[in-house]
């Protein structure tokens, strides 16, 4: 085709690639799931995660996932391995195209022709016959080469990213421990609630609720730092749930119960629909308004969940309570009140600057993916690396790989029958 760079030519995959379907009768829950000597890697649909005392294949091939949420990631093999149930394995055909070269167009979950909904699978036999656009193998070589050293630094770059979250917590953290001094008078947390409002357990649809329909919140909706309505079901039509335990702006919310690291979660409500209650794990602490900052700070602060998860009962790790006594029994800081609202405020403008820095991280993060994608279409249209007249052209090995199936057709690719 006249508008393919210089020494490429369009094929399809058969054409450059030998292919089967793992074994059918390895199955993974048959196979060992510990590395151990003497075992040799198998390759599930999930990639190298179990092992089996013998090997089927040895060599360089790919392995694509056949079946499942996953279909069409893919993996290198090397050395000596099997292939199991729910797996594709794919030779290249090497005088044509480089194995990395084929990896990087087999590894995308996107591209694999797909099947089902339920339970995906690729259609191996019509991706397969799709054309490709194929380089000469030396540039082949040279785009690999470029693609390796570019996803090096954005590698990097992605890995200093990843640890931002885990700073952000770390800072917001020391900005509450520090709020908090220890030489201020003491009060107990029951000192400012003047009174605690829980909602009903009942039986409810596991769903948001409709807006004509009543719901309550889940201890999801306050574990998070800020509240979350999705994080809701629906209420019964049969129950008309009490006026005082609607959720409205500005509430004060605590959940009683949850995991030790979660019991305790505590938000301010900023909106909230009309049709969400309270629950009996979720309750609103009746605090004046402006004492509702200081507390929700608090009771988040390294001091304050200390004293939460010191308060909290129940043998199970999975489910804590922290009962209105325990709660109320807590001590805490508290300066005075013009000293409060300054503390407060440096502690909201604090949390803000460090979320913006969080969501610029976020971003760049996701740059960082969107140009690795960029970075690959413009290596498959001839873009990434410059042509060089003096490659052998694709076509040319093309030919020869056809002329060789034609004349003696080739047994199955790294097969290796062991005993």
């Amino acid at each position: 085709m006249s508008n393919l760079p210089q020494g490429w030519i369009q094929t399809t995959f058969a054409d450059i690639t030998n292919q089967r379907s793992g074994n059918s009768k390895l199955v993974k829950g048959k196979l060992e799931s510990q590395e151990s000597n003497g075992l040799y890697p198998a390759f599930s649909a999930s990639g190298p995660d179990v092992w089996r005392d013998a090997f089927e294949y040895e060599g360089d091939a790919i392995i694509v996932s056949a079946v499942g949420a996953r279909c069409g990631k893919a993996f290198r093999a090397k050395g000596q391995w099997s292939a199991i149930a729910n797996t594709h394995i794919v030779w290249p055909e090497p005088q044509v195209v480089e194995t990395e070269f084929l990896f990087l167009l087999l590894n995308d979950e996107n591209f694999w022709e797909k099947g089902g909904s339920a339970q995906p699978f690729v259609k191996v036999r019509a991706t397969f016959e799709r054309t490709i656009n194929l380089p000469p193998l030396p540039e082949q070589r040279r785009i690999v080469a470029k693609i390796d050293s570019l996803t090096g630094k954005s590698r990097r770059a992605r890995d200093h990213l990843d640890h931002i979250p885990r700073l952000v917590e770390k800072y917001k953290q020391a900005i509450l421990s520090a709020a908090f001094r220890a030489d201020w008078p003491l009060i107990s947390v029951g000192e400012t609630i003047r009174a605690v409002v829980a909602g009903k357990n009942l039986r409810c649809e596991e769903r948001p609720p409709f807006e004509h329909e009543s719901g309550v919140v889940k201890v999801s909706a306050v574990s998070w730092g800020t509240f979350d309505a999705r994080a809701s079901k629906t209420l019964p039509e049969s129950f008309t749930p009490p006026e005082n335990t609607r959720i409205k702006a500005g509430d004060l919310l605590i959940s009683r119960a949850n995991t030790l690291e979660l019991v305790g979660a505590v938000v301010i409500v900023l909106e909230c629909p009309s049709n969400l209650f309270l629950s009996d794990k979720v309750l609103r602490l009746d605090v004046e308004d402006g004492d509702k900052p200081w507390l929700m700070w608090f009771l988040r602060s390294p001091d304050g969940r200390a004293a939460i998860e010191g308060a909290a009962t129940g043998n199970q790790l999975s489910m804590r309570n922290l009962s209105q006594a325990a709660l109320k029994s807590i001590s805490m800081p508290w300066p005075a009140a013009e000293q409060r609202e300054e503390i407060v405020s440096r502690i909201e403008s604090a949390f803000a600057w460090i979320e913006c820095l969080a969501a610029d991280a976020a971003s760049a993060r996701k740059l960082i993916d969107h140009l690795d994608q960029s970075m690959l279409a413009k290596a498959f249209k001839g873009e990434l690396v410059p042509q060089d007249p003096a490659d052998e052209p694709a076509s040319a090995l093309l030919d020869r790989i056809r002329a060789e199936r034609a004349a003696a057709p080739k047994a199955k690719r790294g097969r290796r029958k062991v005993a």
